[in-house]
Order: C-alpha cells, then structure tokens, then sequence
C-alpha cells in the first residue's frame, strides 16, 4: 500500500509552514511522527 501523493505534500507543506521544517526533515520523519505532528498543530490552532 502506498501513501497518496495529495496528501504527503498536504502534510509536508503544513508542517513546513508551521514548524519551518526543511523538506529533508519532514520526510525523514516515519508516516506516523507525520501524522501525530498535523494533528498536534490542528489541536492547537484549534484552541
């Protein structure tokens, strides 16, 4: 099983734009550190 394309760079361009992460960093990140990250930046904007 692949991950969809769409949604690494949705991930990818909002970690970058809210931790000001490098592309090689993120990446190097395993899918579910990704994961876990987005959400914690969608809990705290959501507050």
């Amino acid at each position: 099983m692949t991950y969809a394309t769409d949604r690494l760079h949705e991930e990818v361009a909002y970690l970058a734009y809210h931790f000001h992460w490098s592309l090689n960093e993120i990446l190097d990140l395993e899918h579910a550190d990704r994961q876990r990250y987005v959400g914690q930046i969608a809990r705290l904007i959501g507050r």
